[in-house]
């Protein structure tokens, strides 16, 4: 029997046998370092409870958008991946899975997932229509194991740091009793997550705005007040480890308005006479006053844009968001972050991460940003640019222009816990990859490579997230 690619020693290492070479010697120097994950979306109740994870189909397969769009967009239904209300038939929700296992040859979450199964569960099995029982068996056994709890994972996953994304209105409970916990030795972090607040096109915005400024802003009433509120509800992340607010905007816009006009649209979207241009235009003053808090406050500042959310209405209005319909578009960053750049692009320790799903905005606009201005650094290729073949453009892109300090080290962003070293690993071989090319081509030498693999891999993050 053939070696399982999910074991091979050399797997994402480059085929050349000099430079597969110099990419083991790179690799073997990360290869054991504790993951740094400062932007992720696993709950921090589940570290904290640290109950048992539930059945194969509700851990690997529902909660994960990667794995169920493109079973989707083979022909099975939602309702048959256990989304919407439909009875869940967790075994029925695998063997869909199972079966269309060849979709995923070649794409990340195929990757990812023969990675989890050989590491993580110890399987060697191939997923098929044949096999989907008994791998669903063996998983299901492995779940009821002790040493198969969420706090057990996190420490033999060699997690150091783990931040979550919470809502601007969240206790933190949970993340209050994992850092009191003395028997609990890594950190997990609060991100202040406001686009729920800032964007007023949010169907929830008003009813959140007003529990906002009810709750937090101290009897100081409207736009007045919900600035206040934020103000404070950031203070209190801050007190509770948070180390970075994160900003799933449409677009990178910023803009700066006078206290006046601000308060005028705020009132605006509160009465639900805001205009479709009444929207962009808050959003990117809000994007300008969370800078604006960061340089005061010191959480990192990080900006995803670019996601068309909820793409197909029929399926949002079934099955809710984040259930793999949302598509990236271009965007424009040189012209778009410039207001935002001028006041505070140079200010001290604010530290500024912009993220793209458009890949031409890597070597065209981000590069040249991040190779001038101390505060800005390139985010990590993520979502659908977090596969092997995107990360070797990203640093083919990005490292002429700004070498390797203004990068954000890896960033996992996922929901699926399992597969958070898988991730890291597979981020930590292709950087040993890319910097064997450059070895080769006697651009660097091995010796600075063997140190730029430790900058890229483990103090980066450190750097860029103030760890």
């Amino acid at each position: 029997m053939s070696q399982p690619i999910a074991a091979n020693p050399d797997r994402l290492l480059p085929a050349d046998p000099g430079m597969r070479r110099v990419a083991r010697s790179l690799y073997s120097l990360v290869e054991s370092l504790p993951i740094i994950s400062p932007h992720g979306h696993v709950d921090a109740a589940v570290i904290e409870q640290n109950l048992p994870f539930p059945d194969p189909a509700a851990l690997l397969v529902t909660p994960d958008h990667y794995v169920t769009r493109l079973i989707h967009a083979g022909g099975v239904p939602m309702d048959q991946l256990g989304l919407g209300n439909a009875p869940v038939d967790s075994r029925r929700i695998w063997r869909n899975f199972c079966a269309a296992w060849p979709l995923f040859e070649g794409t990340a979450s195929g990757y990812w997932i023969r990675q989890e199964f050989e590491h993580v569960f110890g399987l060697r099995d191939e997923p098929s229509a044949d096999t989907a029982d008994r791998i669903f068996d063996a998983i299901a056994a492995k779940l009821e194991e002790p040493g198969f709890r969420p706090r057990q994972l996190f420490k033999e996953f060699n997690i150091e740091v783990l931040a979550t994304t919470d809502d601007p209105l969240d206790s933190l409970d949970s993340h209050q009793a994992l850092a009191a916990d003395p028997a609990f030795a890594g950190r997990v972090l609060p991100t202040f997550r406001p686009d729920a607040y800032l964007n007023i096109a949010h169907p929830e915005w008003q009813a959140k705005v007003e529990r906002l400024i009810g709750s937090a802003a101290g009897g100081v009433s409207g736009y007045a007040g919900y600035i206040t509120a934020l103000e404070g509800r950031r203070r209190y992340f801050v007190e509770n480890g948070a180390v970075s607010a994160d900003h799933g905007v449409r677009t990178p816009a910023t803009l700066k308005l006078d206290d006046a006009e601000a308060a005028r649209l705020f009132e605006r979207a509160r009465t639900g006479k805001a205009s479709p241009e009444d929207r962009e235009v808050f959003e990117a003053h809000m994007m300008y006053q969370m800078a604006r808090m960061s340089v005061e406050d010191g959480l990192v500042m990080t900006i995803h844009p670019g996601s068309y959310r909820n793409h197909h209405a029929p399926t949002f209005e079934a099955f809710g968001a984040d259930t793999g319909h949302d598509i990236p578009f271009a965007v424009n960053y040189t012209e778009a972050i410039r207001p935002l750049l001028q006041d505070f692009g140079t200010a001290k320790d604010f530290h500024l991460v912009l993220f793209t799903l458009d890949e031409t905005v890597f070597s065209r606009e981000l590069a040249p940003l991040a190779g001038f201005y101390p505060a800005v650094y390139i985010g990590a290729p993520w979502w659908f640019l977090d596969a092997p073949d995107a990360m070797l453009r990203f640093r083919s892109a990005v490292t002429e222009t700004a070498g390797f300090s203004r990068s954000s080290g890896f960033i996992d962003d996922t929901r699926a816990f399992c597969s958070i070293p898988a991730r890291h690993d597979t981020s930590r071989r292709i950087e040993s990859a890319f910097l064997a090319r450059l070895v080769a081509e006697h651009r660097i030498s091995e010796e600075r490579a063997h140190e730029l693999i430790v900058d890229v891999v483990d103090t980066a993050p450190r750097r860029v997230f103030k760890l």
